[in-house]
C-alpha cells in the first residue's frame, strides 16, 4: 500500500487589523475619563455614579466619533482608556468578533 501525502495548501493570511478597516466597535464601550487629556467638554458626560465619562449619543456611539469616516474626531486628545485600547490587542479582537457576530 502506497501512502500519498496530502497536499498542504498555504494558510489564508489573517486580514490586517487596522482602525481603518474596523467598524469602530470600541467606540460603543463606556469610556471613563480618569486623567486629563484635554477632551473637549462637549464630549463629556456624567454617569449614574457621578464619574466623568465620554458622552454617547442616542445611537450608543461615542459623541466624538465621525459617523461618516468612523474615525475619532479628537484622536490627539482622546482619553487614556482609548489610548491604551491597542489596535489588534486581545480586547480589540474580542470587540471586533462581537460586532461581526451581532448581525449574523
Amino acid at each position: 500500500m502506497t501512502v500519498i501525502p496530502l497536499l498542504q495548501l498555504p494558510a489564508e493570511p489573517e486580514p490586517s487589523v487596522t482602525c481603518s478597516t474596523c467598524a469602530a466597535c470600541c467606540c460603543q464601550l463606556e469610556v471613563m475619563l480618569i486623567t486629563d487629556t484635554g477632551v473637549p467638554e462637549r464630549f463629556m458626560d456624567t454617569d449614574d455614579w457621578g464619574g466623568e465619562v465620554m458622552l454617547r449619543l442616542d445611537d450608543g456611539w461615542c459623541a466624538a466619533l465621525d459617523r461618516d469616516s468612523m474615525r475619532c474626531t479628537i484622536y490627539d486628545r482622546r482619553p487614556l482608556i482609548c489610548r491604551e485600547f491597542e489596535m489588534g490587542s486581545p480586547e480589540c479582537i474580542t470587540e471586533r468578533e462581537g460586532i461581526a457576530t451581532a448581525y449574523v
